[in-house]
């Protein structure tokens, strides 16, 4: 199951390094590479929910021989994309398929290795589960850079024929079995979710070009919010509802999932920024920028482990604190030292900001399956695998946003002070900023005349001022770590006493 998953990671961050060349060969704007990036998680978010009811009602080996297919079609199709007027819809149909495809996967594979191993033992092979799945998304980078540099953009998609190959065989050897429960599928409310989440994270990821005044930024998020509230009031008048809602009776459940949002709107958010900063401000190549962001990943992987073995002897209440705090102080540290431009001073603060996420998602996670109602394991796995890609879909919208505004009002300042006219200032500041945030391509402007001579001598302080933006993003996701440690205190402290599985009812 960890190789299965092994793909859904991995892909989550393989696309950012590539993108430089992605957009110069397919001619993509900036806004359609940040939709080639957003797309997958939107539809994580999306159909997680989804993918969970159907791993408990049709059995969980099952449908992860489903989901891996899925994923593994559409990410040929991703390599395939033609050049032209249709490459663009074309990658971002077939990322979000493969969106799709993760949000049928995991949940299931995660219901497998739930009902493997008892309660007193859970915490630490799901901290092995998430610790080692989760590390594998630093492979992302430095696989996407390899690959890159020494073949073509493609095989960042190609690669995941293989993995998946590998992945079906270890299924039918493992011999898994299924145990289906009885229900219906709920469509209506698989319908309701997918358009609330989709709709609302449309608004926060368009924020960034319609700006935050736009009617058309509010109608999304406030008529996406508006349509998962009818998606709640509907589940609770239904017999197999989509997302049994009754979870949510539990204080340590709803702490769980809050902290598992805050955490993740820095989580997945930090490959992207993180990636284009080395390469933007420290002119790191990419397997540099790649080899950046393993300083993260140590620390997440030394503590998962730590977090599960917390989790066993004494609850979720003690991880949980501490890595909001780790995670909180981390990020702080970090965003200081992002002016310094000097990728060997940050890597303390690094590895203390990954450490601090490795101590909540695996102890978070866990202790929230543990609270499944009647060992529906597919179905609270849903729920909180929505909970972490839609907070993933925020932090990207949302940070994207601030580092926009920032740089643009960094660079005209950068500008007007040599010389350059505000309104032209203004103007050049924001196809610099589209340039280096939407795909991390920091090249030097052609041509002659006083604005292109002044950009081009001003590219060592856009270097900087790309890095001071960057700040309020890192601080930004200090403050979401921050927040979660407030949900954190309010755990209750005990350990869950889940129900083995159900029982495989009789054919």
């Amino acid at each position: 199951m960890m190789f299965a998953v092994a793909m859904t990671f991995i892909d989550q961050t393989i696309v950012s390094i590539a993108a430089p060349d992605i957009v110069r060969e397919l001619g993509l704007s900036s806004s359609g590479m940040q939709w080639v990036v957003n797309a997958y998680l939107l539809a994580l978010a999306a159909f997680f929910a989804l993918g969970g009811r159907l791993a408990d009602l049709y059995g969980p080996r099952r449908v992860v021989v489903i989901g891996t297919l899925v994923f593994v079609v559409a990410s040929v199709l991703c390599g395939c994309v033609p050049s032209g007027d249709y490459a663009q819809p074309w990658l971002i149909t077939f990322r979000a398929v493969q969106g799709l495809g993760a949000a049928l996967l995991f949940p299931a594979a995660l219901a497998v290795v739930v009902a493997v191993f008892p309660v007193e033992r859970r915490g630490r092979a799901l901290a092995l589960f998430f610790g080692i799945s989760g590390a594998l998304t630093a492979v992302g980078p430095l696989l996407g850079g390899w690959l890159t540099s020494a073949w073509t953009w493609r095989a960042v998609f190609w690669v995941n024929v293989p993995v998946a190959i590998v992945a079906l065989v270890l299924t039918a050897l493992a011999h898994i079995a299924d145990r289906p429960r009885p229900g219906t599928l709920d469509v209506p409310g698989a319908v309701l979710i997918a358009a609330g989440m989709g709709l609302s994270v449309l608004g926060f990821q368009q924020a960034w070009s319609w700006g935050w005044s736009s009617w058309a930024t509010w109608l999304c998020v406030v008529g996406g919010l508006a349509i998962l509230y009818v998606f709640v009031r509907y589940e609770r008048g239904l017999r197999h509802p989509l997302v049994d809602l009754r979870v949510f009776q539990d204080k340590a459940f709803r702490v769980d999932a809050a902290v598992l949002f805050f955490a993740m709107l820095a989580f997945v958010p930090v490959f992207f920024f993180s990636s284009v900063y080395a390469q933007v401000s420290l002119s790191a190549s990419p397997n540099q920028a790649a080899l950046f962001l393993l300083y993260f990943f140590v620390g997440f992987a030394l503590a998962s482990q730590w977090g599960g073995r917390i989790l066993d002897k004494r609850g979720a209440r003690p991880a949980l604190k501490a890595g909001t705090i780790l995670g909180a102080v981390g990020f702080a540290l970090w965003a200081n030292e992002l002016t310094n431009l000097s990728m060997h001073d940050q890597w303390p603060y690094v590895a203390l900001a990954g450490a601090g996420i490795g101590f909540i998602m695996a102890p978070a996670s866990t202790d929230a399956v543990n609270r499944a109602i009647g060992a529906s394991y597919g179905e609270v796995t849903g729920i909180t695998q929505t909970v972490r890609n839609y907070a993933a879909s925020v932090g990207l919208a949302v940070f994207g946003t601030l580092l926009s505004r920032a740089m643009t009002e960094n660079v005209t300042d950068t500008l007007r002070a040599r010389g350059i006219a505000p309104a032209v200032a203004d103007q050049v500041a924001r196809g610099i900023t589209d340039s280096v945030s939407g795909h991390g391509d920091a090249t030097p402007p052609t041509g002659t005349g006083q604005v292109a001579e002044a950009t081009r001598d001003a590219m060592s302080a856009i270097q900087m001022d790309f890095a001071q933006a960057n700040q309020w993003v890192f601080h930004g996701m200090a403050v979401a770590l921050a927040l979660g440690f407030l949900f954190a205190v309010r755990h209750p402290g005990d350990r869950a006493t889940p129900k083995d599985p159900a029982p495989t009812p009789p054919e």
